[in-house]
């Protein structure tokens, strides 16, 4: 190693030519981008994609993208496509190759034989007059002018390009489509992104006795104690029908003090919050989330079609659920 090497003027320099490689990436985007997006727009199978060594490595990371934004996909690695894997390919499907040369053997040995199934191929190459380009019907052009590799022989401009690239059609895809939040949830139902997106409130509110509830007729003393024994912050109040007429909570707490009215001889019906924000069991707990960042509170009571208290949560019920 030489004497004093300078590893963050290396790490900079890399950082820098990989993200001219990338920005270089726009002037490429062009009718073929459109077409290959139009293709597989049209696919009714799904999208293979194939690629060797590093660029295997990136195309399974694509395949990934895609799959999780609405676009059906997998990776096929062209050396075992040509050993009985071609079979998992069908005339309904679309093929991306991948390969910075396009002149990789294990993937030209299998592009006639996807030809001869008429299955839509897209090339995503660094040279445009290589035999994968010229099997394309699309063709993405991602080549560099360098690779920031000092030797010029590690991919690593070319994997990144590539890989930008490949984010850059899952995500006009998912726009062209209309992907939403809600589909994204369906194929993430997992670790903390699963939580945010597809928790329902009934999931994580307090339900039963755990309920703070006064009755209209009730003390504000009344009120704070059943505020102090289910400990979220608030009540809700409710009328002779047992329906939702009003909440109290610690804020209320501070303007009835302000006012200097006695706390064991007011009724809480003179000074609870009227027309306060409710939600339901079924709703997303995110947006029960949004409805409490949105109003600068921090609990709700959860109501039936009926505007019957069935349950409440507050801020810490979301955080310790993960939602926030």
């Amino acid at each position: 190693m030489t004497p004093d090497f300078d590893f963050e003027a290396a790490g900079k320099r890399v950082i820098d030519i990989e993200a001219n490689a990338t920005l270089a990436l726009k002037d490429k985007i062009c009718s073929d981008f459109t077409k290959a997006c139009e293709l597989i727009l049209a696919c009714k199978g799904r999208v293979i994609v194939s690629g060797m060594g590093k660029s295997g490595h990136i195309g399974k990371k694509i395949a990934a993208t895609l799959a999780s934004t609405g676009t059906p996909s997998f990776f096929v690695h062209p050396g075992e496509a040509s050993h009985g894997d071609l079979g998992m390919i069908t005339g309904d499907d679309v093929v991306i190759g991948i390969s910075n040369s396009g002149k990789t053997e294990e993937l030209t040995t299998i592009l006639p034989l996807i030809k001869r199934k008429g299955v839509p191929l897209i090339s995503m190459t660094g040279d445009n007059s290589s035999p994968l380009a010229q099997f394309a019907d699309a063709k993405l052009d991602v080549s560099v002018s360098q690779e920031a590799c000092s030797l010029g022989l590690a991919p690593t401009s070319s994997t990144t390009a590539t890989l930008v690239m490949g984010d850059a059609l899952a995500v006009a895809l998912l726009e062209a489509k209309g992907f939403t939040s809600d589909d994204f949830a369906m194929s993430h139902p997992g670790g903390s992104l699963g939580r945010r997106l597809l928790l329902l409130v009934e999931t994580i509110m307090h339900t039963g006795n755990e309920i703070p509830l006064v009755s209209s007729n009730a003390s504000i003393s009344d009120a704070l104690l059943e505020m102090s024994s289910k400990g979220l912050g608030m009540t809700g109040i409710i009328d002779d029908n047992g329906k939702l007429a009003g909440v109290y909570t610690d804020g209320d707490l501070r303007r009835t003090l302000d006012q200097g009215l006695s706390i064991p001889d007011t009724a809480i019906a003179d000074v609870m919050s009227k027309g306060c924000k409710t939600t339901t069991a079924h709703t997303l707990a995110v947006e029960a989330l949004n409805l409490m960042d949105n109003n600068s509170i921090n609990a709700l009571i959860v109501v039936d079609e009926h505007n019957t208290p069935v349950g409440a949560l507050n801020m810490h019920s979301l955080l310790k659920a993960g939602v926030v």
